[in-house]
């Protein structure tokens, strides 16, 4: 499948001093939104009542984190006339203080995200001094009370040749079209697994737009605390939650930083590759890990390395960042440079990795030029079987073999 274009960073052929000492600025698959998200405006209701029925309103639609799409490279939204018959005719007519006063468990709300304006489309809402098209994503998983009309709706979809792109990674969409479906998958995901407080248990409530979650200090449900139980006529209290005292009354959305680098030896010839077992043949990439609590980057990056692989760095600086929305990761990527005397690899800490080596240079060029992927998916022409496998330019390990072996490690400053 071919790969699709990278985003543009910000303000590419800007000139400062920040990009003459630095270099470019560098931007990687799933960023690059070209939606204002105006956060701020997540909780004005009128503003989103008027965003929900604009003539240029568009919903991207979901069944098990799945997309709605023509074909794997082409996401389709609809307007408000097709959801209408599963989110009513405006679940923002009343405030948040409303919703959250009359809350009832048993009731299943459809999961609707604003994602933002699309500022492309100049003849969208005009809301103050910020105009475009409002974006938003609603969840038609059928289930609970909703079950039926959401598995209506998912068939007439069928019905005019559409689908749910299913697989794990979507790595075939443009550019800015992919930074607008991981915003909506990765809050998607963490709503649907995050129904239940985590101090009391109960249920909880959406609020923000779809960016935040309260527990409601009341429930009109008869049945305490169970999602799906019979409509009660008075409301029920629950009981006491640390989340509505002090300031830690809401629950958001998470993020986890997770650390990925190249890794370049100490004479700057070489990088250091590994693999997982479960990888196709020839198939290597960099190392990676999950930032763990009071830790910086660049320790993280060392004790990653040195536990996956036996090798010890010394200077590491971070090169470019990427939204990873699978679930809700934060990829970091870093270039580390071994300390004299410490490549030696050893797989004997960390049992990850199935195999660590150094390659040359001149080994990992020629793959970036013919031997990258997606997982499963066949090189480009002109690979000769055996050869070296790598990521494909979707993945930020691709940015970062390819800033290592375009000269990053050098007298120059670049990034």
């Amino acid at each position: 499948m071919p790969q699709p274009a990278l985003p543009e960073p910000a303000f590419p052929n800007l000139d400062s001093m920040l990009s003459r000492k630095f270099g470019k600025e560098v931007a990687n698959y799933f960023s690059g939104s070209p939606l204002n998200r105006v956060s701020f405006l997540r909780t004005d209701h009128s503003f989103l009542s008027a965003a929900l029925k604009h003539p240029t309103t568009s919903f991207l639609l979901f069944n098990n984190l799945n997309p709605l799409a023509k074909d794997p490279s082409t996401l389709e939204f609809v307007p408000f006339t097709e959801v209408k018959p599963l989110i009513g005719e405006n679940p923002y007519s009343k405030t948040e203080e409303q919703l959250i006063a009359e809350y009832n468990s048993a009731v299943t709300i459809p999961q609707l995200l604003f994602l933002g304006l699309d500022e492309r489309d100049q003849q969208g809402l005009t809301h103050n001094i910020y105009t475009g098209a409002p974006r938003f994503a609603l969840d038609v998983t059928p289930k609970g009370t909703i079950a039926s009309q959401a598995q209506s709706l998912i068939q007439d979809l069928q019905s005019r040749g559409l689908k749910f792109l299913e697989g794990r990674i979507q790595a075939a969409l443009p550019a800015q079209d992919a930074a607008i479906y991981a915003q909506a998958r990765a809050l998607l995901d963490w709503n649907a697994r995050n129904p239940f407080c985590a101090q009391c248990g109960q249920p909880t409530l959406s609020i923000n737009a779809g960016t935040k979650r309260t527990c409601p200090p009341k429930d009109m449900a008869s049945m305490k605390g169970a999602i799906g139980g019979n409509v009660g006529t008075a409301p029920t209290e629950r009981p006491d939650c640390a989340t509505r005292k002090g300031i830690s009354n809401l629950c958001f959305p998470r993020t986890d930083p997770t650390v990925i680098m190249a890794v370049v030896s100490s004479d700057g010839r070489r990088v250091l590759i590994g693999r997982q077992k479960r990888w196709p043949p020839y198939w290597y990439s960099t190392l990676a890990g999950f930032v763990e609590p009071a830790e910086s980057v660049e320790e993280a990056v060392r004790r990653e390395v040195w536990e996956e692989s036996g090798v010890k760095l010394g200077r590491v600086v971070i090169h470019s960042t990427q939204p990873w929305p699978y679930p809700a990761n934060l990829m970091i990527g870093a270039i580390g440079q071994c300390i004299p005397g410490g490549e030696e690899v050893s797989l004997k800490h960390d049992p990850e990795l199935e195999d660590a080596r150094w390659a040359d240079l001149e080994e990992v060029r020629e793959a970036l030029r013919v031997g990258t992927s997606a997982l499963g998916e066949s090189a480009q022409e002109g690979y000769k079987e055996g050869n070296l496998r790598l990521p494909a330019g979707t993945a930020i390990a691709n940015q970062l073999l390819t800033a290592v072996v375009g000269g990053f490690v050098g007298e120059a400053s670049k990034i």
